[in-house]
């Protein structure tokens, strides 16, 4: 089959799954337990995505500067530091990592 015709495919699967989101009764999304399952699945989806995109590289897993940026934010997020510090912890630690020789 030709890509495009999967990325047609996966398109439609999203658009079919969105309109699926708006038929859900609204009594059942105001029950205190969906919530707290909503909650719940956005931390973990947000957790993997980061995991992902600090342990991989293409196709294989590798440990470099990103760690670094990472850990220090995550202390700086620990602290109970502004948003914007934690960024900049997290590029500082990534830049002092990489002239310290990580790949």
């Amino acid at each position: 089959m030709n890509l495009w015709i999967w990325i047609l495919i996966a398109c439609g699967i999203s658009y079919l799954t969105k309109l699926a989101g708006y038929l859900v009764p609204a009594r059942l999304m105001e029950n205190p337990h969906m919530t707290r399952v909503a909650g719940t699945l956005t931390i973990g989806l947000l957790a993997s995505l980061t995991a992902v995109n600090t342990f991989s590289s293409g196709q294989s897993l590798v440990i470099d500067a990103r760690l670094a940026a990472v850990v220090a934010a995550g202390v700086a997020l620990w602290l109970r530091a502004p948003f914007l510090v934690v960024v900049l912890v997290g590029a500082g630690a990534a830049a002092l990592a990489r002239l310290l020789g990580a790949p």
